[in-house]
């Protein structure tokens, strides 16, 4: 027994069940790398529900009691460390509960119905098996109902076994159809259906029309050989050629070729095929001819998403056996298949469970809130419900607020395509939540507290390195490796030099002809609606245009302003301009294709398009925009299709929405070409006019001013375009405080700057302080000082930046991934101050890293433009869930290039300097393990503050997303490497170092690997790798040859622990 608790109880176990755990997930995770999503049916039963990690789980609980009583961690000065142990108690018994004992579903309901049960989230094999058996005169039915999650992707095997009136029944799972539908399926014995699609509610259904009946869709009446009269009567001959007659007008359009026709009321006309059909405001559609056969479930077309699969099972009984077929699926509840067997009926069914709820819930309205101008782009959507009980009370549900009552909460979670009805996620897990968020707070405490009370590690730490800090000798401490970090300034692209002449030609009549910097200013300061919403000027609608085309910021030497001003002039002459951006090797088949030099960088818009203006790309681009992965020719395609488009529009004028639409309920804004096909009405005629004509008018007078010098009428015209978007759009017309804002945040583009700023200062720091050591004078020390203060002032710059932003966008800048990149390099340099103050090494390696973080964020794959966030970011949870743990990303960066330095100076010991150098190393060891403690901290408090923020959002506090689960993964390995001090024959510096610089590996998975690699929530950059398996290969090779030469050094010269 004393060896059992020894064993259970060790901080080897602890050690084991941290990798373990964390070797798990990432092997999950990648497991369901080129899914749709994560978690699969594959991973959740070979992983997150197989009972050998949940006993990883029960050891970690048993392990944290166990290590509550080695450590008597009840003494008052342990109070914080014992807080944290009974934390994840409670979180693994919360998750316990949640798992076993609570559940969850989904309820859906339309604008003016009442619901009092939903369906739930586990997806269930049911079967009822009745017959003559009675027990005291009463009939008996068995019920059986096991949990299942099949895949394509598993064996699926299934297999029950009971009895009913003591005769034995088998039920075998036999085979799995993936994305399945009921069908007819020719049969010679079986009678005539035709199959009908409607898609009343957005959504289409499928209808099966038998010859001689009547089916009633939405009111209206359909009929096959059996006329009706005022029913839509259709009708076969013997040759099986279909005719309809409807007593509706209506109208169709033949899909494979466009073509339309109008449905002539009271008329016999041929039915078309594949068309849709427009019948008494139904639309309908007609997939193939009527078909002889039976009903049975077949395969879904893989071009159709199916949301039901299908299950044969063979029933088998001692007089005999029979097979059917059924169809379902998480989210269904389909009616139950009967069959009768050894004179018993067995009911069978595949699919969600029902729960009845006390209570019963009405959707009085649902609300869907869009961004300006937009069709699909929707800032929030809310669910106005009435709450049926014994005491009746109205409740608005919407992202983040969400319905309790009884011990069910409603959270908003989706709603119908035609806005007409609401989904509804609905949680029954008071206990489990309870206990969960227990563990969560005192997480929460006792993690704050060990930063900052006077009697923990983080404290002793802190006294440790001042002990370092006094005995510290001024001799070399670092060697600075310099990067040759060139950036030539080339010319916009490399052109074919057949065609050399005609560009020397359109460059020399832009330069002639281009509106002057001053005139495209203003022009720039005109307010535009842009397609996702967005309010913005049109100075950085013109930079985010010519970014996306060309991946600069200007052309030649005209800025964004003076050329899509210029477009508009002469949009015929940009057509010839090479401003299309083609990658380097991945755009080489394009290249090809339209028949280019495969050096030309950029191309023009006529490049695609041959001389009877047929599209070059496009017997390419439908298999492109089909395939389910596109590998990496596919996506160039179709982000140079996206391109090519962007140009065409721009050039049409069909995007430079400046005319904002009175009275328009979703404040939409219009370009003036929008008028000329009828598609906005306006019923003010004489500011229609001005639409039409107001714009080009301005043209008209920006040219003659060109000529004249006086550009009075052109700023009339522009001032007066400002002042119908007052007038009409004052809802959502920017400031002009907001307009100079941004405009000045445009100009000065702080964080592309700061990035050379930061690598100066950390340069010329660096070398200040080396020099310093040689030679300790005022002058050294004054450039020590100036570098120290000049990083400060950039820091206090980077921060001004994002609170620009923030005040631009009127979100957290923290959104996306280039504004968490710019957030994680502003983060760093704030702990490196922190730490700079005890070492300056400290400070200048931060400094580095900032800059190369700020230079990673400015690469081509990271869009900085400012967008509107989805709902379920704009939240109060994003500014602190998403702060906290992207910020942590911070303390880790520095606590890996500490790691670096460390080496670097390990392999620099030798007899005469051993003790100078191992105090410097001494001091960095402290500095890391403080720096990756704060880190920890923000990390864990960060992640746990996501599942606060998911279950507060959506009724799920934890799924196994890779976000969230490699986040969990980087908590683990940090937490085993500030263990390992406690861990025999882990303990020494050395290894911590080189632990501190792998760890930092699991960052850069939860960072980027997870959006790059990995399905999921998050991942909003899946296969577009650009972080290359090569890079990692050489970096993970350079850690290694530097910590096989540091080892021997480090052995021989310092050899302690932590």
């Amino acid at each position: 027994m004393n060896t059992l608790k020894k064993i259970l109880f060790s901080n080897r176990l602890t050690g084991i069940l941290f990798i373990s755990f964390a070797v798990a997930m990432a092997i999950g995770t990648f497991m369901d790398a080129g899914q749709d999503t994560s978690p699969t049916p594959l991973t959740r039963n070979l992983i997150y529900n197989a009972w050998w990690f949940e006993g990883i789980m029960l050891l970690f609980v048993i392990n944290f009691i166990g290590n509550i009583f080695k450590y008597n961690l009840f003494n008052k000065r342990k109070w914080p460390v014992l807080l944290l142990h009974l934390s994840w108690i409670f979180i693994l018994v919360g998750a316990f509960v949640t798992r076993y004992i609570s559940y969850e579903g989904v309820m859906s309901i339309r604008e003016g119905a009442t619901e009092n049960s939903f369906l739930s989230e586990k997806t269930y094999l049911t079967f009822y098996i009745d017959g003559d058996y009675e027990v005291n005169g009463q009939l008996m039915r068995r019920v059986e109902e096991d949990a299942v999650d099949f895949s394509p992707r598993l064996d699926n095997k299934f297999e029950l076994n009971t009895t009913y009136n003591k005769t034995p029944i088998s039920i075998k799972l036999t085979a799995f159809i993936n994305g399945a539908e009921e069908d007819v399926v020719f049969d010679e014995n079986g009678e005539y259906y035709l199959k009908i699609v409607e898609s009343a509610g957005g959504m289409p259904h499928n209808h099966f029309l038998k010859e001689g009946s009547t089916e009633n869709i939405h009111g209206t009446l359909y009929t096959l050989n059996n006329y009706i009269e005022g029913a839509v009567n259709i009708t076969f001959d013997d040759n099986e050629d279909l005719y309809i007659n409807s007593p509706y007008e209506g109208e169709y359009m033949v899909m494979a070729n466009m073509s339309q026709g109008t449905l002539n009321k009271d008329t016999n006309e041929p039915l078309k095929l594949r068309a849709r059909y427009i019948i008494n405001n139904q639309q309908l559609v007609f997939p193939k001819p009527a078909i002889k056969g039976v009903f049975d479930i077949v395969k879904k077309s893989e071009l159709l998403k199916s949301d039901q699969d299908g299950l044969e099972l063979l029933i088998t009984t001692p007089e005999e056996s029979k097979t059917v077929r059924i169809i379902g699926g998480k989210g269904t509840n389909n009616a139950y298949k009967k069959i009768e067997i050894a004179n018993n009926q067995i009911s069978i069914k595949y699919g969600s469970k029902v729960y009845d709820l006390p209570f019963s819930v009405k959707l009085n309205d649902f609300i869907a809130e869009k961004y300006p101008g937009t069709d699909k782009s929707y800032s929030s959507f809310a669910s106005e419900v009435s709450v049926i009980d014994e005491e009746n009370f109205d409740y608005k549900i919407y992202m983040n607020n969400i319905l309790n009552y009884k011990g069910y909460r409603f959270f908003q979670a989706s709603f119908d395509p035609d806005e007409k009805g609401t989904i509804l996620s609905v949680n029954y897990d008071s206990l489990g939540t309870f206990l969960t968020y227990l563990g969560y707070i005192l997480l929460y405490i006792g993690m704050i507290v060990i930063l900052f009370a006077s009697f923990t590690r983080f404290d002793f730490l802190k006294k440790q390195l001042d002990v370092a800090r006094k005995n510290k000798v001024k001799i070399l401490t670092s060697l600075l490796i310099l990067f040759s970090i060139s950036t030539n300034s080339q010319s916009f692209g490399v052109h074919n030099h057949s065609s050399k002449p005609e560009i020397e030609i359109i460059d020399s009549i832009l330069s002639k002809n281009i509106a002057s910097k001053k005139q495209a200013d203003k022009f720039g300061r005109l307010v535009i609606q842009d397609l996702g919403g967005r309010m913005m000027p049109m100075n950085t609608y013109s930079s985010e245009l010519i970014r996306k085309l060309s991946k600069k910021d200007h052309y030649n030497e005209f800025d964004a302003n003076q050329v899509f001003l210029s477009m508009q002039e002469s949009p015929l002459l940009w057509y010839s301009v090479p401003l299309i951006f083609l990658k380097s090797k991945k755009g080489d088949s394009i290249r090809s294709i339209i028949g280019v030099s495969k050096e030309s960088k950029h191309v023009s818009l006529a490049d695609f398009f041959t001389s009877r203006g047929d599209y070059k790309l496009a017997p390419y681009l439908e298999e492109a925009y089909r395939a389910k992965v596109p590998n990496a020719f596919q996506k160039e395609f179709k982000e140079t299709d996206q391109r090519v488009n962007l140009l065409y529009n721009s050039l049409e004028g069909t995007t430079i929405k400046i005319f904002p639409i009175p009275n328009d309920e979703n404040n939409k804004w219009i370009a003036p070409s929008k008028t000329k096909f009828n598609e906005v009405t306006l019923i003010d005629s004489l500011y229609s006019n001005f639409i039409n004509t107001g714009f080009k008018t301005y043209l008209y007078f920006l040219n003659e001013g060109k000529i004249s010098g006086d550009f009075k009428d052109a700023d009339d015209i522009l001032s007066a375009i400002t002042n119908t978007q007052i007038k009409y759009g004052s809802d959502v017309m920017l400031s002009k405080n907001k307009i100079n804002a941004e405009i000045l945040y445009n100009k000065y583009d702080i964080f592309k700057s700061l990035f050379s700023w930061y690598l100066y200062a950390s340069s010329i720091l660096f070398i200040a302080l080396i020099i310093q050591i040689f030679n300790r004078n005022k002058y050294v020390n004054s450039i020590v000082s100036i570098s120290k203060y000049a990083t400060y002032l950039l820091f206090i710059i980077h921060a001004l930046g994002l609170i620009a932003r923030w005040y631009i966008s009127g979100h957290a800048p923290w959104s996306d991934g280039y504004e968490s990149m710019i957030y994680v390099a502003w983060a760093t340099m704030l702990f490196g101050i922190y730490f700079g103050r005890k070492s300056e090494l400290a400070l200048a390696s931060t400094t580095f890293v900032t800059s190369m973080i700020l230079m990673i964020a400015h690469w081509s794959w990271m869009d900085p433009a400012i967008a509107n966030l989805v709902p379920v970011l704009d939240s109060y949870w994003l500014m602190i869930h998403v702060a906290v743990i992207v910020g942590s990303y911070g303390p880790f960066t520095i606590s890996m290039i500490l790691g670096i330095v460390s080496l670097i100076l390990m392999i620099l010991l030798n007899e005469r300097n051993k003790e100078i150098l191992g105090i410097n190393i001494r001091e960095l060891v402290l500095i890391n393990e403080m720096s990756m403690t704060i880190g920890l901290v923000m990390l864990t408090i960060g992640n746990f503050l996501g599942g606060m923020w998911a279950n507060e959002s959506w009724g799920r506090y934890w799924g196994w997303d890779p976000k969230e689960t490699w986040a969990l993964i980087s908590i683990m390995i940090y937490a085993f490497v500030l263990h390992m001090r406690l861990i025999p024959g882990l303990k020494s510096n050395f290894i911590f170092t080189v632990a501190s610089i792998l760890s930092f590996g699991s960052i850069i998975m939860t960072y980027f690997g997870v959006n790059f690699y990995l399905a999921g929530l998050h991942s909003y950059a899946k296969d577009d790798q650009e972080i290359s398996f090569v890079f990692i290969g050489i970096s993970l090779s350079l850690i290694f040859i530097l910590s096989l030469i540091a080892f021997p050094k480090y052995r021989k010269y310092i050899k302690n622990n932590r």
